[in-house]
């Protein structure tokens, strides 16, 4: 090196010292001051963005009476206040990082200047920062900037201008809060791997205990590993964890912490971790468990559609407490699983279950055969089954409560009124497509469209009501024709319920606005200026949500009030205050009269003749209800709506991929074929009285509410 060039490299070394001190105590001329204004323009605004930008915490879901499920977060953070943190951890920490920290106001300048120096001067890069600007930059890194991988890079690159603004703020972090306040400021921000952040997380996941009955070698190993918690991970690394460990043991003695005996004694301890991973808490609805997972699941749907992001909800730090009843989960849990196994590929047997109300509609109980969870080779799923429209093969004859209703509505038939009941019916009002149909009068249409019963013996005439329980085709399709078009019924359908349903496209998924051959249901299945809609609507052909299938039946239950299916009892915020979520607000769709009127008109289905009266009698059921049957074409999916003013529901069996029918051997054997036998007065109906007999249990057998006169035909 040339003598000039040695006196060149001090020169600036003694500027750099005079710059970064001068610039973070006051402004000064020249090139201090511009480093000085530099700083001061960011600074604000940060220590603005650290007051206002709460670091993220855990939200908690509970049943309905409080007890947790489940756990939803982006870093697993357990606050703790100061006084938690013991002695063994707070001289660990500060032997290791920081131990002038009750000494200093911020900053170690001696320890700053010597870094800056080696810095400058090229040779190893140096530390020398306090804890209180490690608080500063892990609150950057970890809480402001966790989302933003340029603002981390930003907030820990090796530039004076952001030393500046680091011990800037540190400085005035030191005039605002006490010692002992920001070192538990710190270790609730620092990251100690596997999405564990601050102490009160690490205490649990790492040894299985709270931050204030941590020992020695305990916060000797955690305090060792915020230096770089990925090369310091015990089950990854344990020999590199142990020297560390070991390490901050030696700085204890040499800190005067911990005489030098106890240190020797503890080396030879092992580390001591839980074993084979952390003990932390699933982050999603994963942690619900294979029952309660739907739920949960569920919960996290309705929130997202109600407005809040996934990231609030993830790093909000609620309490949510829901609605779900664990007794009735389980009881249709174990229902659904009785009828078809866990395992069995290919079906998905469900059961949601609804609270009616006139102020609200509480969901109780979503359930499914197969387990909520990840591993498909055991049939786990986190395809929200009971609450989604998954069910693609359709609801089937369920659906002729909307032309029912839509029947009475308009004052052309009542719940006793004589309606026929033929063998076949060839529609005069919707077409087919069908070129080979006996035809019973000439059609109005150039191409027909033709129904028939499953049963090759039909009344020829019958009752509304009897039909409702027997569940003619040609009757409901002779109706419909008598409405003109499918508007009416899909109309009603919306009304009473089925919303996410009408909404979604015709494969059951979210409408792309950007294809114009997506479109919602309600509009591919309805009335245009050239066709008065698909006639088969009726008949239930189409993707259906089983909640929404549930609450139908809760609406009629709740004297034609309906209200949005929800699993919310409260939330609350982290400070333990209420937060208001935006619900959609109940509505009267349907008259009082009409509604009490359908749940009598439906209250036929378990009596003998009707067809879930089998699966009645063998439950015992001796409770009045209202219900409809249903199976899709070619036997793939079938389901029973059903109520009591206590509870409502609907259980659907389905495929869940493919085409083809659902074969049933018995109680347990439900399988995929070609040619099914599957009904609803089956899988569906045994399903749903095997729960909701135990469910309600020695609960008072409730009356339906009165007909009205008005809807009845007489």
């Amino acid at each position: 090196m040339r003598t000039t060039d040695g006196l060149f490299k001090l020169l600036g070394l003694c500027l750099l010292a005079g710059v970064l001190v001068a610039g973070i105590l006051f402004p000064v001329v020249g090139a201090a001051g511009v480093a000085s204004n530099q700083a001061s323009e960011t600074v604000e605004q940060t220590s603005s963005d650290l007051a206002d930008v709460p670091p993220p915490l855990v939200t908690t879901i509970t049943d309905s009476g409080g007890r947790a499920i489940a756990t939803l977060y982006d870093q697993y953070r357990v606050p703790v206040a100061p006084d938690q943190i013991n002695d063994a951890m707070r001289w660990a920490l500060l032997s290791a990082e920081d131990k002038a920290f009750y000494e200093h106001h911020g900053v170690n300048w001696a320890r700053t200047l010597r870094a800056a120096v080696s810095n400058t001067a090229g040779g190893d890069t140096q530390g020398a920062s306090t804890i209180t600007q490690q608080y500063v930059k892990n609150y950057l890194i970890n809480v402001v900037y966790r989302q933003d991988k340029a603002g981390q890079e930003k907030a820990q690159e090796q530039t004076l201008s952001r030393k500046l603004k680091e011990a800037r703020i540190a400085i005035n972090l030191e005039t605002k809060l006490s010692k002992d306040q920001i070192l538990a400021g710190y270790l609730n921000v620092v990251e100690f791997s596997r999405q564990i952040y601050g102490i009160g997380a690490a205490a649990h996941a790492y040894f299985d205990t709270t931050p204030e009955k941590l020992t020695v070698p305990q916060a000797a190993l955690l305090a060792g590993l915020v230096n770089n918690p990925i090369v310091f991970d015990p089950w990854n690394h344990p020999d590199k964890a142990t020297q560390r460990r070991n390490l901050v043991l030696d700085r204890m003695v040499s800190n005067e912490k911990l005489a030098k005996a106890d240190a020797e004694r503890f080396k030879t301890q092992p580390l001591g971790v839980v074993p084979d991973t952390p003990s932390k808490p699933p982050s999603n609805c994963t942690g619900a468990g294979p029952e309660n997972g739907f739920f949960c699941q569920y919960v996290q749907d309705y929130l997202l559609k109600a407005g809040m992001s996934k990231d609030q909800l993830y790093t909000g730090g609620y309490t949510i407490k829901t609605t779900l009843d664990e007794k009735a989960n389980h009881e249709a849990k174990l229902s659904a699983q009785t009828q078809v196994s866990k395992t069995q590929k290919n079906v998905a047997n469900t059961l949601s279950l609804v609270r009616p109300g006139k102020d609200r509609h509480e969901v109780v109980a979503l359930a499914a055969n197969r387990d909520y969870g990840i591993d498909a080779d055991q049939g786990q799923t986190t395809y929200a089954l009971p609450s989604g429209v998954y069910n693609t093969g359709g609801a089937g004859s369920s659906y002729k409560i909307f032309t029912t209703a839509a029947v009475m509505d308009r004052g052309i038939a009542g719940i006793y009124s004589t309606i026929p009941v033929g063998s076949s019916y060839t529609s005069h009002v919707f077409t087919g497509g069908g070129a080979q149909c006996p035809a019973t009068g000439p059609p109005l249409n150039s191409k027909w469209y033709c129904v028939s019963n499953a049963s090759k013996n039909s009344p020829g005439s019958s009752s509304l009501q009897n039909a409702l329980a027997t569940s003619p085709n040609t009757a409901f399709v002779a109706l419909e024709d008598k409405l003109g078009s499918t508007g009416p019924a899909i109309e009603m359908a919306s009304k009473l319920g089925m919303r996410t349903t009408m909404a979604s496209d015709t494969n059951g998924g979210a409408v792309d606005p950007k294809d114009p051959k997506s479109v919602p249901q309600s509009k591919a299945y309805g009335p245009t200026a050239k066709s008065p809609g698909f006639g088969a609507f009726t008949l239930g052909f189409s993707p259906t949500n089983g909640l929404e299938l549930g609450n139908v039946a809760a609406t009629l239950l709740s004297g034609g009030v309906w209200c949005p299916p929800t699993p919310l009892s409260s939330v609350t915020d982290r400070d333990g205050k209420p937060v208001q979520v935006k619900e959609e607000a109940c509505q009267q769709v349907v008259p009082e009269g009409l509604a009490n009127t359908m749940a009598i008109g439906m209250s036929k289905d378990d009596q003998p003749g009707g067809t879930s009266a089998k699966a009645a009698a063998a439950a015992g059921w001796n409770r009045p209800l209202l219900g409809k049957t249903g199976t899709s074409q070619n036997n793939g999916s079938a389901t029973f709506v059903a109520g009591t003013p206590q509870m409502a529901g609907a259980a659907m069996v389905f495929r869940t991929a493919g085409s083809g029918g659902l074969c049933y051997a018995g109680v347990g054997n439900v399988r995929t074929c070609g040619e099914g036998n599957m009904f609803g007065g089956v899988t569906p109906a045994q399903t749903w009285f095997g729960a909701m007999k135990n469910i309600l249990g020695d609960q008072p057998a409730v009356p339906l509410p009165p007909e009205d006169p008005k809807y009845t035909g007489r």
